[in-house]
């Protein structure tokens, strides 16, 4: 069985990341956000992924706007990508747009070939700690990446 190989057709685009300003930047609190309809391409066989994206963050002076994020999360739905490569490039672009203390991207993807993937990919910012109230943020849990 031959595969063939599937490459980024256009580079995905972090300038549709819009921010807005966080309301309360004195305080550590979680945003969740979860993104149930997350698609991209198998770069091997070019068949579709799918899979529930499950985002944490603790922003410092700025947040997501959602509309922006969706944009930027359908711009995957073409393009051939590692789950790996795809959870790490989407962490990589929203760390960059909101500079947040904390940051998680869990990528759930659904069962191809029998087998079930999930990737989890993580940042922190420079100095931060968990405050007590959040203290759990920074681990990992079977339920939520």
């Amino acid at each position: 069985m031959a595969f063939h190989e599937h490459t980024v057709a256009t580079p995905i685009s972090s300038e549709f990341l819009e921010t807005f300003n966080n309301p309360n930047p004195e305080r550590d609190y979680i945003i969740q956000i979860r993104i149930p309809e997350f698609t991209c391409l198998c770069p091997k066989t070019g068949q579709p992924d799918f899979a529930t994206l499950e985002l944490k963050y603790v922003p410092a002076d700025s947040c997501i706007e959602l509309k922006s994020l969706k944009q930027y999360i359908w711009s995957y739905r073409d393009q051939g990508v590692f789950h790996e490569a795809v959870t790490n490039t989407i962490l990589t672009d929203l760390v960059s747009a909101l500079s947040p203390r904390f940051a998680r991207l869990g990528a759930q993807f659904n069962v191809r070939g029998g087998i079930y993937m999930t990737v989890t990919a993580e940042h922190r910012g420079p100095g931060w700690g968990a405050t007590d109230s959040i203290e759990g943020l920074g681990e990992a849990s079977d339920d939520v990446p």
